[in-house]
C-alpha cells in the first residue's frame, strides 16, 4: 500500500507540471502500472477473506493474509496454487457419482450387506473409523502381505495375466522404464485379449511419463486419463492436490494397494536410494469393491464416465479377514487420515507401531503420540534415515526431540531407502496403505488405506516391524543434544514449511 501512495503522489506532483504544458496527465505505462498494483492489491485483499473463511489452522490464515496484503505480487499467485485445502470440484463430482451407483449398482444394498461385521464389541471401539470411510468393515476376505518390490510385483501381474473381464489400475508415479514398460506391455496384451482396461494416473507424480507410452496404450484399447486435478475453470492452477493412490483391481475379485509405484527404483535399482523397502497388500473378497469405489469415483471425475463393472459381492474362500477400506482426500468432509492417525494412537491399549517414509505430523498427531506414551503404551516409529528430500529430513528433528522426552520410540532404518506405510495396533489391527505422516497427506494428497482386524495378519505384520527395527537405530535425547546449533537452527527453519512438506 506504501508503494502505491509513494507512485501516487509522484504522478499528483508530475501532474501539476503537465498541466501547465498541456501534456496528458499520466503516461500510458503509468497508468497501466498503477491499474496492475491496484488490481494485485485488490485480489490480495479479496483472497485474504476466503483464506479467512477457508484455511484450516488459525496459524494458516493468519499467514496468507498477511503475506497476500502486504506482499499480493508473489503471494497472490502462490495462493492460488497452494493455498486451497478443500477441493470443491471433486465434491460435486463425488456426490454424482454416488446418486449414480446407488441406483445402477446398488453396492451398498445386498451386494455386502449380509458381510458387514455385526460384532458389538468389535464395531463400538471402530464406529468413528466406519463413520470416516462411509462404510462398514466387510467379513469374508483372504488377505496377503506383500513385502518389497520383487514380491508385490510378480503377484499384481499374475493378477494381470489372470484377469477376464476388466482391469482397473491407478498408481501415483509411472515411469517409462524396464518396469513401467513390463507394465505397460501386460495392460496392452490384456486389452487385445477384449479384456477392459482402465488406467489412471497422477499427471504430476508422472510428469516424467512420455506421450508415446500413452499413445501406445489407447492405441491398444486401454482407457487412459490422467487424474487431471486441474479440471475445470475453477481449479486451473491447483497444481497442489495429488492422487497418491496406488490400485489394481482384477475383475473386481482381487486387489492390491499399498506403498509401491512403478518404477525401477521400487524394485531397488535405482543406486541413489539402493535397497527400496515397502510394503504392499492383496486383497480377495467383499473389500475389494470398497477398493473399487474409490476407483470409481477418481475415474469419474476425470472422465465423467462410469465403466461398466462387477459389482456382486463373492466372499473368500480361504479365510475369513474383516477388512475396511478407508479413503481420504481434501473432498473430505473432515481431515479423514489425520483422524484415523490419532484415533488409532487413542484406542491403543498397550502397543502402537508405526512406519512412514515422511515424519512431519500435525499438531494433533504429535499430541495424540505423546499422550499414548505417557499413558505406558508402546509407540514406536519407523522412519528412513535419510529420505529423498532434505527439508522432511530436516524438519523431522524438530518434532522427535519432546516425543523422545515423552517415552516414544524412535527408530531410523539402515538398509537403504524405507517407503513403507502402515501400523498395527494392540494384536488385533493392522493397517497398509498410502499414507504418510504429513500434512501432505492428511490434507492434501488422495490417499486409500486397508485396516484389517485379525490377529494372524497382525502377527505377520508384526514380524515383518521386528525385522525392521533389527536393521535400524533406535534415536536418543543425546543424540539431538550433540547437533551442532547450526544445523539445530536449520531444522526449526524447515519445521516452519512443515504445512506445506
Amino acid at each position: 500500500m506504501l508503494r502505491i501512495q509513494k507512485l501516487l503522489q509522484q504522478a499528483f506532483s508530475r501532474s501539476s507540471g503537465a498541466l501547465a504544458s498541456g501534456k496528458p496527465l499520466v503516461s500510458k505505462k503509468r497508468r497501466l502500472l498503477l491499474v496492475l498494483l491496484a488490481l494485485f492489491h485488490l485480489s490480495g485483499l479479496l483472497s485474504s477473506l476466503d483464506a479467512l473463511m477457508s484455511s484450516r489452522t488459525a496459524q494458516g490464515s493468519i499467514a496468507w493474509i498477511v503475506s497476500l496484503n502486504t506482499f499480493p505480487y508473489v503471494a497472490v499467485p502462490s495462493y492460488w496454487i497452494f493455498g486451497r485445502s478443500r477441493f470443491q470440484g471433486y465434491i460435486i463430482s463425488r456426490q454424482a457419482t454416488e446418486h449414480e451407483l446407488v441406483s445402477k449398482h446398488q453396492l451398498k444394498a445386498s451386494g455386502v450387506e449380509q458381510y458387514i461385521l455385526q460384532s458389538t464389541r468389535e464395531r463400538g471401539s471402530l464406529q468413528a473409523v466406519e463413520q470416516l470411510a462411509k462404510m462398514p468393515f466387510l467379513r469374508g476376505n483372504a488377505a496377503e502381505l506383500l513385502i518389497d518390490g520383487e514380491a508385490t510385483f510378480d503377484s499384481i501381474f499374475a493378477g494381470i495375466a489372470a484377469a477376464q473381464h476388466y482391469l482397473l489400475v491407478q498408481f501415483y508415479i509411472v515411469r517409462d522404464d524396464e518396469l513401467g514398460q513390463r507394465l505397460q506391455q501386460a495392460l496392452i496384451d490384456k486389452a487385445q485379449q477384449g479384456v477392459a482396461v482402465y488406467f489412471l494416473y497422477d499427471e504430476i507424480g508422472s510428469y516424467r511419463l512420455s506421450q508415446a507410452y500413452l499413445r501406445q496404450l489407447t492405441a491398444a484399447g486401454v482407457a487412459v486419463r490422467p487424474f487431471h486435478s486441474t479440471k475445470g475453470p475453477g481449479n486451473r492452477f491447483q497444481l497442489n492436490f495429488r492422487n497418491h493412490r496406488k490400485i489394481v483391481i482384477s475383475d473386481g475379485q482381487h486387489g492390491w494397494l499399498g506403498g509401491l509405484n512403478v518404477g525401477n527404483e521400487y524394485l531397488g535399482q535405482d543406486p541413489r536410494y539402493g535397497n527400496w523397502r515397502d510394503t504392499h497388500l492383496k486383497l480377495t473378497g467383499p473389500a475389494v469393491l470398497a477398493l473399487q469405489l474409490s476407483f470409481v469415483e477418481d475415474w469419474f471425475w476425470s472422465a465423467d464416465t462410469l465403466p461398466a463393472l462387477h459389482w456382486q459381492a463373492e466372499t473368500a474362500a480361504t479365510d475369513d479377514i474383516p477388512v475396511l477400506i478407508l479413503p481420504s482426500g481434501p473432498a473430505d468432509r473432515f481431515e479423514t487420515a489425520s483422524l484415523l492417525i490419532q484415533h488409532a494412537l487413542h484406542s491403543a491399549r498397550e502397543r502402537i507401531w508405526i512406519a512412514s517414509p515422511y515424519f512431519v505430523p500435525d499438531e494433533g498427531t504429535l499430541a495424540a503420540l505423546k499422550l499414548a506414551a505417557l499413558r505406558g503404551v508402546d509407540v514406536r516409529i519407523l522412519i528412513p534415515e535419510q529420505t529423498d528430500n532434505l527439508l522432511v529430513t530436516q524438519a523431522a528433528y524438530a518434532f522427535i526431540g519432546p516425543l523422545l522426552d515423552a517415552g516414544v520410540k524412535i527408530y531410523r532404518y539402515q538398509q537403504g531407502f524405507l517407503h513403507a506405510k502402515s501400523f498395527l495396533v494392540d494384536e488385533r489391527l493392522a493397517a497398509i496403505g498410502t499414507v504418510n505422516l504429513d500434512n501432505r497427506s492428511f490434507r492434501l494428497n488422495f490417499e486409500i488405506t486397508a485396516l484389517l482386524l485379525d490377529e494372524a495378519f497382525t502377527r505377520q505384520l508384526e514380524q515383518q516391524f521386528l525385522v525392521d527395527f533389527s536393521q535400524s537405530r533406535q534415536m536418543s535425547l543425546s543424540e539431538l543434544a550433540l547437533r551442532p546449533w547450526w544445523l539445530r537452527a536449520v531444522s526449526r527453519a524447515a519445521h516452519l514449511m512443515a504445512p506445506v512438506l
